[in-house]
């Protein structure tokens, strides 16, 4: 399958995610997730109207952010380690992955050295794999009241990773409890925009679970 067919079969299936949802299509923001590919995928997305670009590794993400079109919006959604913030603030678009509060701290810190106000998401842990990063759901109401605080970030929401390998029912109920952190979570002064959840396996269920971006990869750019 060429990239533009890969790309017409995600849209298609949130197309149809969004539908059995009672959404626009239109209300769900993807996000594409170059792990493992070369520029000119990134290039060729591009030219086929993607405009939001995921990274799992900041390295990674380096080789390809200065010859990607300038405006191409980038997301960290793997584990940023705080040696890497100085080489993440000055080019990314969003950090999805904001796992803790010293993370917060210290991303504030070089944000604001640098007059920016970073978009973050705080990571939230629905599922118990030991691999999984981000805060536990009963921390997630004071952790967001104490990073929305913080002048150099522009706390916009939460982000979770559903279970691997997982029944449907557990990874719905994963995504169900991160919904239902969004939804406490509006009656805070930051009101939460963005619930990112759903990947190549899960969107579906995502977006029925209330989903408002997801993060593909291997659906758009495996062969």
């Amino acid at each position: 399958m060429s990239l533009a067919e890969n790309l017409a079969r995600v849209q298609d299936r949130l197309l149809h995610a969004a539908a059995s949802a009672g959404h626009r299509q239109q209300e769900i923001r993807l996000v594409a997730v170059t792990k493992g590919c070369d520029p000119r995928t990134v290039r060729e997305l591009w030219e086929l109207g993607v405009r939001d670009f995921g990274e799992n590794r900041v390295q990674e993400a380096l080789q390809k952010v200065d010859t990607a079109p300038p405006e191409a919006r980038w997301h960290l959604v793997g584990h940023l380690q705080e040696n890497k913030i100085n080489k993440v603030v000055p080019w990314v678009h969003m950090i999805q992955s904001l796992d803790s509060l010293a993370l917060a701290l210290a991303l504030d810190q070089r944000a604001r050295r640098l007059q920016r106000r970073v978009p973050v998401l705080l990571e939230v842990k629905t599922a118990p794999e030991s691999t999984k990063h981000g805060f536990d759901p009963a921390e997630v109401p004071d952790a967001y009241a104490q990073i929305s605080a913080l002048a150099g970030l522009d706390l916009q929401g939460l982000m979770t990773i559903g279970p691997l390998s997982a029944e449907e029912s557990v990874v719905r109920q994963s995504f169900r409890n991160a919904r239902r952190l969004f939804d406490r979570l509006q009656s805070q002064d930051c009101a939460p925009r963005i619930l990112s959840m759903g990947m190549s396996g899960d969107l579906e269920i995502a977006v029925e679970e209330g989903a408002t971006m997801v993060r593909v990869g291997r659906a758009l750019v495996a062969a």
